[in-house]
């Protein structure tokens, strides 16, 4: 586990496939929204020790779907990407704390769109916006508590 997590951070309980590689994420409930943060470790960044691109997106890719899920309907079952478009504002340097918030912005029959913000140690860092495919698969509700355990 990453050192000097910010306090009401807990895990992300998900460890398979990538997010066992790149994770651990972290996840707080703040007044109606998920906050989604990492340390920016050596394995995320590139040759100049600051988070890679690559790392930043997959948090964007993480951090969309999952905060406009748990903040609205909860029957849109997996969230496949459709789109996810990455503007880098600033970088995240080596053991910086990047988190960010987001939240769908239109949700249809089968799509749901959404944009975030990420900040590193608190300059935004990442901005994103995404399209996802609302599918039956694994639908049903899922909670912050089974993500990331009781507030």
């Amino acid at each position: 586990m990453s050192a000097n997590i910010p306090a009401g951070f807990a895990p992300l309980r998900l460890t398979m496939g990538l997010l066992g590689v790149l994770g651990p994420l972290y996840g707080k409930w703040s007044d109606d929204h998920l906050v989604l943060g990492f340390r920016v470790e050596e394995r995320h960044c590139n040759p100049g020790n600051v988070a890679h691109g690559g790392m930043l997106a997959t948090f964007a890719d993480m951090l969309l779907p999952f905060a406009a899920r748990l903040q609205g309907p909860t029957d849109m079952g997996f969230l496949p990407t459709v789109s996810l478009t990455c503007d880098y504002l600033a970088p995240a340097p080596l053991g910086s704390w990047v988190e960010g918030t987001a939240g769908a912005v239109k949700v249809t029959r089968n799509l749901m769109f959404a944009q975030g913000l990420a900040t590193a140690d608190g300059e935004p860092a990442l901005r994103a916006n995404g399209i996802f495919k609302i599918s039956s698969r694994g639908a049903g509700q899922f909670t912050f508590a089974q993500l990331f355990g009781e507030r």
